[in-house]
């Protein structure tokens, strides 16, 4: 291929960063970074992602909801981080919250109350104060809001208690 200490011509990037889409769904701002690393100029930078755009290579909407889809299934994330990582794309928050609707309220709740069960596996034998502060914080880790958390906690404890 090329030198990496040679910059890449803007023919040659644009095929890079086409395969590079045509692989997996990408960020606008991920190719942009990676379009400067490989040495091209501002002007040559916006001409390839506008191609790249044109051609349906890049999509924010279709990349936005594929990270949802992937974060919550996947990695077990709440809309929290998932909105938070997105904005950190450089995603519109219109985006973000047009991918996020694609998540449905039961599933997301089945998840976290899922995600809880496995870990009052861990923390059920300590004190009851400090075992309900760990499940928030774990909670609040994975970027669930505070209230659902705080309904599943109740709901993962009380099925504990009464399996006892």
């Amino acid at each position: 291929m090329s030198n990496p200490k040679q910059p890449l011509t803007p023919a040659q990037a644009m095929n890079r960063a086409a395969a590079l889409c045509a692989r997996s769904e990408q960020a606008t701002s991920d190719i942009r970074d990676k379009l400067f690393k490989w040495g091209l100029s501002g002007n040559e930078v916006n001409e390839i992602l506008h191609q790249l755009t044109e051609q349906g290579f890049l999509d924010e909407a279709r990349y936005a909801r594929a990270f949802v889809k992937d974060r919550f299934a996947l990695n077990g994330w709440g809309r929290i981080k998932i909105a938070h990582q997105l904005r950190q794309k450089g995603i519109s928050a219109e985006t973000i919250d047009d991918a996020m609707n694609a998540i449905d309220d039961d599933a997301y709740r089945e998840r976290l109350v899922e995600l809880l069960r496995s870990k009052w596996r861990m923390v059920k034998g300590r004190e009851p104060r400090a075992a309900w502060a760990a499940m928030m914080r774990f909670a609040a880790s994975r970027g669930f809001e505070a209230s659902l958390s705080s309904e599943c906690v109740k709901q993962v404890t009380q099925i504990d208690a009464e399996d006892d």
